[in-house]
């Protein structure tokens, strides 16, 4: 690749450098050194010029200058048809006969640079939307590009989405659909108390995302006229802005991605953050109930992980020292299996004297 570019640049010197001298001796005034002189030098300042926008182009990537180069085509059509309301506005009027020419000229310069220049710019400001705005163009954008999030109602209702979004992680990215607002608005007035008391708590986690600044909530407005299930409605909304859907239904927290769409489950992603222990570690558990095993018992930690302790069914109610044995993974989340240190060191024993 170096070597290419070696071999690019040296090309265009020498071209630059040829046809300078040979368009500087064509000329019929002047001795020929004089002019061959003249020549080399144009050709070096125009190749030390090539060598400045290449350094300049270095910056951009290839969409962004396809973007602009599309931006460029759609702002020339523009500022032609500018100038061709500007022609016709002057003919029908006695401006062509008031205005000097060179006026008139001016006026369709600079209808042409601000059609260009605004057809340009609007391109650059949406590009991602050019897909869809123009038909039969598509300016693919990136594969790693992050998608929006479309949120269910239940992800609302729970309020770890707060803590979610102070993260940062979902900054510009979540968009809640406008039918399921009217739906918890609906719900608020008309359902029973229970329910009542269920779309204000989600109303009002609502309103605090609104309100967080940085995070930058989107509404969307598309509505759908059939009535199907709310979750359809949302995976069709998903499908059509190329979006994931964010959830804390527990019911969909094993639903595989549906033609490209994820489904993103706080309970899943709150499982995935808890603490892994290591076998080996010690920490203190209190033994809370019996296990399903003899002298078994069982203890929480403050995230809900389950910790299931051998030997711990004497210490009920009681904090104690346990070592670790295992971590197994559920669909449900994690559970911790522990010996008590009295249990872990008769194990140890065992071994020793074996």
């Amino acid at each position: 690749m170096k070597i290419s570019l070696v071999f690019l640049r040296a090309f265009f010197v020498i071209l630059s450098l040829f046809f300078m001298t040979a368009f500087m001796i064509s000329l019929p005034t002047g001795p020929s050194w004089q002019k061959i002189l003249i020549g080399l030098g144009i050709g070096l300042a125009f190749s030390g010029g090539l060598y400045c926008i290449e350094m300049l182009f270095r910056r951009f990537n290839l969409k962004a200058f396809n973007t602009i180069i599309l931006g460029l085509g759609i702002g020339s059509f523009l500022g032609l048809a500018l100038i061709a309301i500007c022609n016709t506005v002057v003919d029908l009027s006695h401006m062509k006969t008031t205005l000097a020419p060179q006026t008139v000229s001016l006026m369709k310069v600079c209808c042409y640079l601000f059609g260009t220049y605004l057809g340009t710019l609007l391109t650059v400001y949406f590009a991602d939307e050019i897909p869809i705005s123009i038909p039969f163009v598509k300016v693919s954008t990136s594969p790693t590009r992050k998608k929006d999030l479309v949120i269910d109602s239940t992800a609302l209702y729970d309020a770890r989405i707060l803590d979610l979004a102070s993260t940062g992680l979902v900054d510009n990215s979540l968009i809640m659909p406008r039918f399921l607002v009217k739906e918890l608005y609906s719900m608020a007035e008309t359902g029973d108390e229970v329910n009542k008391s269920k779309a204000r708590r989600t109303i009002e986690t609502l309103k605090r995302l609104e309100t967080t600044s940085h995070l930058g909530l989107r509404f969307e407005e598309t509505e759908f006229t059939d009535t199907s299930e709310p979750f359809n409605l949302l995976l069709r909304l998903a499908r059509i802005n190329d979006a994931n859907i964010l959830t804390a239904d527990i019911s969909q927290a094993q639903i595989p991605a549906v033609e490209g769409i994820k489904i993103i489950n706080l309970h899943s992603l709150s499982n995935a953050l808890k603490p892994l222990m290591q076998a080996g570690e010690s920490m203190k558990i209190k033994i809370q109930r019996l296990g399903k095993e003899p002298n078994q018992g069982v203890g929480y930690l403050e995230d809900g992980t389950m910790v299931v302790v051998n030997g711990g069914g004497d210490y009920i109610g009681e904090c104690i020292d346990v070592q670790v044995l295992s971590v197994k993974h559920t669909s449900s989340g994690r559970m911790i299996f522990c010996n008590t240190m009295d249990e872990f060191a008769s194990m140890k024993g065992t071994k020793v004297e074996g």
